[in-house]
């Protein structure tokens, strides 16, 4: 099967997004990046980029894609959590672990979601510590706290 990725400018730096032969998105990467056995195309990653352009601009709340990650089962339950966390808000690790019937997982929900490959679209950065702090991101705590700015309304420093 054939991937097909394009980067694009964003807020929060270049965005890497990358689809299957059917439009599936399979992956979105911080920064520039070319995965292996894949075509720059722009027109076969048209959609989930003008999705990621409309939540920056402050339009879109949820997304309308077709998402095909790739991971164990666990993890596909984790991602499958995350989806469900409404716009602006947040879940703690235990929350999440509650709500897979397995309260006392929260590290391995933790671990679920650091290797999360769709980033922003599966939103990993709802997830924050049971105290309310800001833990662990792939694009860095900054990132994180800017993309939950966007959701709640306020001005963050990157945008």
């Amino acid at each position: 099967m054939c991937q097909f990725h394009n980067t694009i400018s964003s807020p929060i730096g270049p965005l890497t997004t990358v689809v299957d032969d059917d439009g599936a998105v399979t992956a979105i990467h911080f920064g520039e990046y070319e995965p292996a056995k894949s075509q720059k195309s722009p027109d076969r990653t048209a959609l989930v980029d003008g999705q990621l352009a409309e939540y920056f601009a402050g339009y879109r709340k949820s997304f309308d894609l077709q998402l095909k990650p790739k991971g164990t089962e666990f993890q596909m339950k984790v991602w499958a959590q995350l989806v469900a966390i409404p716009f602006g808000e947040t879940r703690s690790y235990g929350q999440l672990a509650a709500a897979l019937g397995n309260p006392g997982a929260s590290r391995a929900v933790g671990r679920a979601n650091a290797t999360n490959p769709i980033a922003i679209v599966v939103p990993c950065h709802r997830v924050i510590g049971a105290n309310g702090t800001l833990t662990g991101y792939g694009g860095g705590l900054s990132m994180k706290e800017a993309l939950l700015d966007l959701e709640r309304g306020a001005s963050g420093r990157l945008f």
